[in-house]
């Protein structure tokens, strides 16, 4: 469907041709060339946008990630503490026919 030519009419509009078939000038090819890298130069700045965009967002999961580890590490560590602060007292009092 996107292969048809378009009919024909009088409205001004750009129409695909092929360059292989409509035998264009030298200069004509060059001018063709030259917008077809400024369209690539401008989609490709967009693409690298978004990946920069991307990149830092998948940086900061990451670093989240990483930061909540050593945060949980070091409530283990508390936890760990209070347990032997526990154990100290337990064995520190007083000695009934029970313990």
């Amino acid at each position: 469907m996107a292969d048809q030519t378009p009919k024909e009419s009088g409205a001004r509009v750009a129409t695909r041709i092929d360059p292989m078939k409509d035998g264009l000038s030298r200069e004509q090819m060059h001018f063709i060339r030259q917008v077809e890298l400024e369209q690539w130069k401008k989609k490709t700045q967009k693409l690298r946008t978004r990946n920069v965009v991307t990149g830092l967002a998948i940086g900061a999961i990451v670093m989240g990630i990483y930061g909540y580890t050593f945060y949980s590490v070091s409530q283990e560590r508390i936890m760990d503490e209070i347990d032997e602060e526990a154990k100290r007292a337990r064995l520190q009092g007083p000695k009934t026919g029970a313990n």
